[in-house]
């Protein structure tokens, strides 16, 4: 970045202009990117108040039908997906990661400017971020147990 970090940051010295997060579409990736998201708005948080940073949205599904390819976010886009199309006849590819894509479906549906969605971060999304990861990894007990409690009924995609 050029910038420096902490008490040595200096924003004008950004040689870059655009950061883009790049993870999985996955709980694992989503999980990466809040590490990451921290790491921007407790060390870097100028890039974020500038409008910088970015998060690239890959897609969890690819759908095939005859010669007709679909790409998908989520669970939920994928079932009215199907609804639309039907489901006789599909091929279904679920992407455990960036890494299963290739080249040619990666630069499609993540890299080509033409073509992929990238969303800006805000400050609400750093700080979203930023308070998650403290209760998630924090030296509080209390907040982690409460959370787990709270959400533990609507885990539909636990990695062990």
């Amino acid at each position: 970045m050029g910038t420096g970090i902490g008490d040595d940051y200096d924003i004008s010295r950004a040689r870059y202009h655009r950061v883009i997060i790049m993870t999985d579409a996955d709980v694992d990736g989503a999980h990466i990117r809040t590490l990451i998201l921290t790491l921007f708005f407790r060390y870097m948080r100028p890039l974020i108040d500038e409008g910088y940073v970015y998060i690239a949205q890959p897609p969890l599904y690819r759908i095939k039908k005859g010669q007709a390819e679909h790409y998908v976010y989520s669970d939920r886009e994928l079932n009215a997906k199907l609804k639309e199309i039907g489901d006789k006849g599909v091929n279904i590819q679920r992407y455990k990661g960036l890494g299963e894509m290739n080249p040619g479906q990666l630069w499609e549906t993540t890299m080509n400017p033409e073509t992929r969605t990238i969303l800006q971060v805000t400050l609400e999304d750093a700080v979203a971020a930023d308070e998650m990861f403290s209760v998630l990894m924090g030296d509080e007990v209390e907040p982690r147990k409460n959370f787990i409690m709270k959400n533990a009924k609507q885990v539909t995609n636990l990695d062990i």
